[in-house]
């Protein structure tokens, strides 16, 4: 991602921020408005340290939380606080820590599901997630994922989806980041349908 775009990405998720903020303070019991502010964080924090981020993780997760108390069968905030697990697990070095971030974001990745049984990208989260602790140890030994969330920038997934599109034969390591990515593909544009005053959903 060039500075431009990333400078206009950072625009939109804050002002997305910034307006969820002042809806709280007129509603604090809106579930749909909790869980858009939750959103733009977690995409923010990409833009952060890793201190910063995780701590931005975690105010996310809090809102995420405030909004599944108001409505238990959210499914796409479960979706959402299941991503922000999984983003707090990458950004953790420690295997045991990450583990225990990814068996959250199972669970809350299998609600979702049981939500809406059909919902691909729920569906698509809840497989990966089976199979995020050995990537994460992978990416960790080989010093990648403190850069980024997902440990690859949207740019990179780009390039990474075109080779294994063009070749059956992509290690398994490279598929399972690029499905990583896609999730965080999903996150940007579900937070971006908000900004357009869509209902809520992410994309099936």
């Amino acid at each position: 991602m060039n500075t431009e775009a990333e400078f206009d990405t950072l625009l939109l998720f804050e002002q997305i921020r910034k307006d969820a903020e002042e809806n709280y303070k007129n509603n604090p019991f809106d579930a749909e408005n909790l869980t858009r502010w939750a959103g733009a964080i977690l995409e923010l924090a990409q833009f952060h340290s890793i201190s910063d981020s995780k701590q931005m993780i975690q105010d996310a997760i809090t809102k995420l939380e405030e909004a599944l108390l108001i409505k238990p069968k959210k499914h796409d905030a479960l979706w959402c606080i299941g991503n922000a697990y999984t983003s707090n697990a990458f950004l953790t070095p420690d295997e045991t820590e990450a583990k225990h971030n990814f068996d959250l974001a199972t669970q809350f990745y299998q609600q979702a599901v049981d939500e809406q049984p059909d919902n691909e990208l729920y569906l698509k989260s809840l497989d990966m997630t089976s199979k995020a602790p050995l990537l994460h140890a992978d990416l960790h030994k080989q010093g990648i994922g403190s850069e980024t969330l997902g440990g690859v920038e949207p740019s990179a997934a780009q390039s990474l989806n075109a080779k294994v599109v063009k070749s059956k034969k992509s290690s398994d390591v490279k598929y399972d980041v690029m499905g990583w990515v896609i999730l965080a593909i999903g996150v940007v544009a579900w937070v971006g349908f908000a900004k357009a005053n869509v209902p809520v959903s992410p994309p099936r």
